[in-house]
């Protein structure tokens, strides 16, 4: 048997076991989710990308809006929070635009941006008391979800890895104590 081909049999009966165990495990049953929890219109794509756009505007490198944030968050709301994240994150884009709009009068995409980020500030405020005093198992404030989903979007998509920070395709040896500069971009890899 050539090398090749072993390597391709290997391949076959590991994947095989991984699909196997999975198959077995669930039964080949998908999990059920609420139709229409996570339905986002094309206008909750664009507020989300400008709230990801506030929290990390575009400088001398480009923001959240961007790594196309809004898309992330739809995925990641989606895919990989339960039910009652699913339905604290919605309920929160509604929150937010009451909160604007209580605020300043309009909704959060009429805003400037000192209006904007000021808003923000003042729900980040917020959303710190409500951890202090959350009980376990209760879900996270709907802004801070949205806040660390922009974080986690936006440093690990393309534009945040190769142009905020400083990212080397392929790593060389490891250098355990490098110099750093004040100013100098933190590192991807």
């Amino acid at each position: 048997m050539k090398r090749r081909q072993a390597v391709s049999t290997m391949a076959v009966i590991l994947g095989g076991s991984m699909v196997g165990s999975q198959l077995f495990l669930t039964g080949c049953k998908q999990t059920d989710k609420k139709a229409g929890t996570t339905d986002f219109t094309a206008e909750e794509l664009a507020l989300l990308d400008e709230i990801g756009e506030t929290i990390i505007p575009t400088t001398d490198t480009p923001g959240a809006k961007a790594a196309q944030i809004g898309a992330f968050m739809k995925i990641m709301v989606t895919d990989c929070y339960d039910e009652a994240a699913q339905k604290v994150f919605v309920e929160g884009i509604d929150k937010l635009e009451a909160a604007s709009d209580k605020k300043f009068g309009k909704g959060f995409m009429a805003l400037d941006g000192a209006q904007r980020k000021e808003l923000l500030i003042e729900l980040d405020k917020e959303q710190r008391e409500y951890q202090k005093t959350k009980k376990e198992g209760e879900p996270n404030h709907y802004f801070k979800m949205m806040k660390d989903l922009t974080l986690q979007g936006y440093f690990t998509s393309e534009i945040g890895a190769t142009k905020a920070l400083r990212y080397e395709a392929v790593p060389g040896r490891y250098e355990g104590c490098v110099p750093y500069k004040k100013g100098d971009k933190a590192w991807a890899t």
